[in-house]
């Protein structure tokens, strides 16, 4: 039986006690309202199927984002010293924003509205691309999962997430260097004073290892008998599954012309020097628009060209998790099969 009373405010507090459920409680500005909700819970209680929401009702975003930086973070994500860590500046996006709402008040009007205000900009930020929307979107639907299944509070409309529209996923980067473009940069990349950016740029043509890999390899995971790299250490690769690496003639070339280390890194160099030199050579080049990571795709690229590597022998180099990343890459292998067909049989 619930107990209705009036407080001291004027306001009225409805209690649900009932034998196998914890107490329930909430105050209203009315009576009406306070026995209606006490009937509500009674009725949800007697068929098994009451929930409560006081959790939700209690969390803010901001508390539930602290609590998965702290408990969730560490045991998934990566700390770099050297570099910026997206994952936190998602979670910043989303606290500023959305931080003062509690679990329960999120909906999916709410986080559309957040969608569209990041889409169009406003006078404190400018406007961000699709992807990077899409991004903070997913992180906001990780961290109510993790609300659900790790902290057992229950969502009452569930995952908003789940029911709004996403901002469209980017197209994988298509760019690749024309021939001149190459010898071009690679003149201005052998005459930078830092010896490690040239074999650092073969390397990742050669090898189509990510950069984070590379500037982490040691030459203790350099199998050369087997013409290996043994990325076995899964808080060093992006995707956390280790893998090994062929290594071609032109990489193991490379490795065999590079100086050993004390610190026991094949590319001692540091994340940002690198980032700065690559943008100095391309800039004396006078190339413009390529990454460091468009040297992955020029790796893959040139894989796939050859026309004798399958998807799932591009996705053994590559590392990728699902072949749908590599998807782009077949029609570079179809052009080798349509070269093939054409030529007169015998």
């Amino acid at each position: 039986m619930a107990t209705i009373r009036q407080r001291a405010s004027g306001f009225w507090q409805a209690i649900v006690e009932r034998k196998g459920h914890p107490i329930q409680s909430r105050t209203f500005p009315t009576k009406t309202e306070a026995k209606e909700w006490a009937a509500e819970v009674e009725s949800s209680m007697r068929r098994g199927v009451f929930q409560s929401i006081s959790d939700a009702e209690r969390t803010t975003l901001h508390d539930l984002i602290e609590d998965f930086k702290t408990e969730f973070a560490p045991h998934h994500y990566r700390t770099r010293a050297d570099e910026k860590e997206a994952w936190r500046f998602q979670l910043a996006r989303l606290d500023e924003v959305l931080g003062d709402y509690s679990l329960a008040a999120l909906d999916q009007k709410i986080v559309a509205g957040y969608r569209d205000k990041r889409l169009k900009g406003s006078k404190d930020r400018p406007a961000v691309a699709e992807t990077t929307v899409r991004k903070e979107i997913y992180m906001l639907s990780k961290v109510l999962d993790f609300a659900q299944n790790e902290k057992s509070i229950v969502l009452p409309r569930g995952n908003p997430v789940d029911r709004i529209r996403k901002p469209a996923e980017s197209k994988g980067r298509e760019r690749r260097l024309s021939a001149d473009e190459w010898l071009a940069f690679e003149k201005e990349c052998k005459a930078s004073r830092n010896p490690w950016l040239w074999p650092a740029v073969q390397l990742a043509v050669e090898t189509a290892m990510r950069q984070g890999e590379l500037l982490t390899l040691t030459w203790s995971q350099i199998d050369r008998k087997n013409r290996l790299a043994m990325l076995d250490d899964p808080e060093k690769i992006k995707n956390g599954e280790p893998r090994a690496v062929p290594l071609s003639p032109a990489a193991l070339a490379v490795l065999d012309a590079l100086p050993r280390s004390v610190s026991g890194l094949v590319l001692p160099v540091r994340r940002m020097t690198l980032y700065s030199v690559f943008s100095a050579a391309c800039a004396r080049a006078g190339i413009e628009n390529l990454t460091f990571h468009d040297l992955r795709h020029e790796a893959l690229s040139r894989l796939a060209e050859r026309g004798d590597f399958n998807v799932l022998e591009l996705a053994a180099v590559s590392g990728h998790k699902t072949l749908q990343m590599l998807k782009r890459y077949t029609h570079l292998q179809a052009t080798k099969l349509a070269d093939k067909l054409a030529r007169a049989p015998g």
